[in-house]
């Protein structure tokens, strides 16, 4: 009910500019001890996938909280789980301003926002000063300025510095907004990547004494043939699990409204049914090897579990908060709850 009364306020803002709006009246009220009672309660529903119990399974998604500044914050939502990132090795501003706009009448976002972030350290020492002990996902990707022959060295680098501090880590290969980025899902590439991550990954669990699992995150944007070859080096290389699905470059539905047409990753609404079609055909392609973490377009309680249905064991929001406030974290959770009780 609270964000309904102050989401037109935030609507009449530039939608960055209504980002940290919105961030600091929620830490404010958090501050005050009441955030907690202005949000719904979500009950515990515990599922474990890739090794790790999450307490219900709605997560955030990575791109909200770019830089760990309100995991405190986001942890009073109700969240199983909170993915935060896109971090990478050293600080940049991303692109130029505007680069963030709503499509109300479809309820969707277009972002070109290119990983704008304080770098990998200033995220390590926000997460060293929060109180959430919750599960925390961190999602790393590589500055606009390596090469992207070279982009490998960056993803090693974010894993060796995030592995102590994430409950799992995201690998970004899908933003649109990344000059050259979704070249790395590829099959060549894709395959070399996942290989020397891999390596890493099983390094660093024998160097730390604890086992952090590595999720890749891909596109909408994939054919068939695409779908069946990440799935393929997925398994290959033993990766722990997938995130299904980034933001799309398709205006199908939205090109003729303001800003439609504007450069960037479509979310929100008019990418659910194809966010919903990859994660189905990339579980059959699976068949159960690695558990799917499915995002894209989820504004209901109905759609995670049309995400669910289709094969995801975990689902993750961001749009939809925007348009339909934090009560969608417990619509979705109870949704999902009362699925897998009829089951």
């Amino acid at each position: 009910m609270a964000y309904q009364l102050a989401k037109p306020l935030l609507f009449m803002m530039e939608a960055e500019r209504a980002h940290h709006a919105a961030f600091k009246g929620l830490g404010l009220l958090n501050s005050m001890g009441f955030l907690r009672s202005l949000t719904p309660t979500v009950p515990n529903n515990p599922v474990t996938v890739m090794g790790i119990e999450f307490a219900n399974p709605v997560g955030l998604a990575a791109g909200l909280d770019k830089n760990g500044d309100y995991i405190d914050v986001l942890a009073e939502l109700g969240f199983g789980f909170l993915e935060i990132g896109t971090v990478t090795p050293r600080p940049q501003p991303g692109n130029p301003k505007p680069r963030l706009f709503r499509l109300p009448e479809a309820r969707g976002i277009i972002n070109r926002m290119g990983f704008n972030n304080g770098g990998v350290d200033n995220l390590l020492e926000n997460v060293a000063n929060a109180q959430y002990r919750g599960v925390l996902g961190i999602n790393i990707g590589k500055n606009a300025d390596t090469p992207i022959e070279k982009a490998a060295e960056d993803y090693l680098i974010g894993l060796r510095k995030v592995y102590a501090a994430a409950s799992y880590v995201t690998v970004n290969i899908s933003s649109p907004n990344t000059k050259n980025l979704r070249q790395l899902q590829q099959g060549d590439e894709l395959g070399d990547l996942l290989k020397q991550l891999k390596s890493e990954q099983e390094k660093l669990a024998e160097q730390h004494g604890r086992y952090v699992p590595v999720a890749v995150k891909i596109a909408p944007d994939l054919d068939s043939n695409q779908i069946q070859e990440i799935g393929r080096l997925l398994i290959e290389n033993r990766i722990d699990g997938v995130i299904a699905t980034n933001t799309t470059l398709s205006r199908t539905g939205v090109e003729n409204l303001h800003h439609g047409q504007e450069t960037g990753g479509l979310s929100g609404e008019p990418v659910r049914a194809k966010s919903t079609s990859v994660i189905r055909e990339l579980a059959q392609v699976l068949d159960g090897a690695l558990p799917i973490i499915g995002v894209g377009g989820i504004m209901s309680g109905e759609d995670a579990v049309e995400k669910i249905r289709a094969g995801a064991a975990l689902v993750q929001v961001y749009s939809g908060l925007i348009y339909e406030g934090p009560h969608l974290v417990s619509d979705c959770a109870d949704a999902i709850a009362a699925l897998h009780a009829n089951r």
